[in-house]
């Protein structure tokens, strides 16, 4: 069955947050507050220029998710869409919902008209999505992440 995507509405706030909760605990081995993660959730909810869930449901059942946020290009004089919080529930990876997924987002940045590329970060150890990335096309490019939370900062 091929998965319907749509964009999450405020009734998807709790699936969201426990989808968020397992990514974490999966790719980062973290336990998230799970008050910050639903607070952030609702705050991307009701702002868009915050970021868009997208949400893949088979049989009227959500099996993944994806977030796309913004960045602006000063380069192309448009924009880049990051997929981040990528979760499809273990029982439907390799079923196609991610696939799916992608092919939403893809269509959605064609039509804005002003997309440059879509872009995502993946951990290197995460074989798995690597692959499932590189079969829709994605190519890893030369950058690296660098972070430093703000509270450490001076």
């Amino acid at each position: 069955m091929i998965p319907t995507v749509r964009p999450a509405g405020a009734a998807d706030v709790g699936g969201l947050v426990e989808r968020n909760l397992a990514l974490a605990a999966e790719s980062e081995d973290r336990v998230l507050d799970r008050s910050a993660v639903e607070a952030g959730v609702r705050a991307i909810l009701g702002s868009s220029r915050r970021g868009r869930y997208w949400v893949a449901e088979v049989d009227g059942t959500v099996r993944g998710q994806c977030l796309v946020t913004e960045e602006p290009s000063d380069w192309t004089g448009g924009r880049y869409w990051w997929i981040q919080s990528v979760y499809i529930d273990p029982d439907w990876r390799g079923t196609g919902v991610f696939r799916r997924l992608w092919e939403v987002v893809g269509a959605a940045a064609a039509e804005a008209g002003d997309v440059a590329s879509i872009r995502l970060y993946v951990a290197r150890g995460n074989r798995a999505a690597r692959a499932v990335y590189e079969r829709l096309g994605m190519e890893e490019t030369d950058y690296r992440v660098y972070e430093k939370p703000v509270g450490e900062l001076g």
